[in-house]
């Protein structure tokens, strides 16, 4: 039995934040692909309408917070009122991506007593047109009971009527059990797979549990695809590729399909 692991992702996000190429470089191959996501979500739209939804991942470290920030971003670009919400409780990065203050949040609405939310008293501006912004708020001892509770399904009803769309970063679905629960009452979620490090497996039990607790898989993004096959690079070495639930013929197909085999 190996005496040592190795470290199951970094805290780096958590400190300095993840990276808005969307909001840095809008004209570049990649903001491209994350308008691409975004469109591809639209198109999702037509039988079904999805004023708020989810990204989340398999495990942690894949990049779900990274897409996330930027295709809500793209969603502001494109006019839409759009509200981005940190629901990673354990480990949040949208105060740090953003360089705001985290010192109140969603744990902040979540765990007051107050009937009545003031929305401006805890939404911040991101500085991108169109774009607010809701941090985590301190880090609490109970996040599951938190995010599944009674309360946070009233919250994402009240903001709904307020927003265009509604975007949460959501916590790993295979790492919490909180995930489940939050993403069946919205209308969407996305889940993101990192090239060369989410196991088939895992996808696939990811799959069934979002299934399971009857939410509305959107699609995935792959993230984190070499510049071999991306044919572009972004940034610090990393690149990104995106797929979306279609096949090579355009028509939309299951997102378990993909993975049944």
């Amino acid at each position: 039995m190996a005496l040592f692991r190795k470290k199951r992702g970094t805290t780096e996000t958590m400190k300095k934040g993840v990276k808005l190429i969307t909001a840095a470089d809008p004209k570049s191959p990649v903001s491209e692909q994350f308008r691409t996501v975004r469109t591809n979500i639209n198109f999702m739209a037509v039988d079904h309408d999805i004023k708020t939804m989810a990204f989340t991942s398999a495990n942690i470290s894949e990049g779900k917070s990274t897409v996330t920030a930027n295709v809500a971003i793209t969603a502001a670009q494109a006019g839409r009122k759009t509200l981005l919400i940190d629901g990673d409780l354990r480990r949040p990065t949208l105060h740090s991506t953003f360089n705001k203050s985290n010192q109140v949040g969603l744990t902040s609405i979540l765990t007051s007593e107050a009937k009545e939310i003031e929305l401006n008293d805890v939404i911040q501006d991101s500085g991108v047109e169109n774009l607010s912004i809701l941090t985590s708020g301190p880090i609490p001892p109970n996040p599951a009971e938190l995010i599944g509770s009674k309360r946070m399904e009233t919250f994402i009803d009240l903001v709904r009527d307020h927003f265009d769309r509604v975007i949460i970063d959501l916590a790993p679905v295979l790492e919490v059990s909180d995930t489940q629960e939050l993403a069946s009452h919205l209308d969407g979620i996305v889940l993101v797979v990192r090239q060369g490090k989410t196991q088939k497996a895992a996808i696939k039990r990811s799959v069934e549990m979002l299934e399971f607790a009857k939410v509305h898989v959107l699609g995935y993004v792959m993230n984190d695809v070499s510049s071999e096959n991306a044919g572009y690079g972004y940034g610090y070495g990393y690149g990104y590729g995106y797929g979306y639930g279609y096949g090579e013929d355009n028509k939309k197909k299951s997102f378990w399909d993909r993975f049944k085999k």
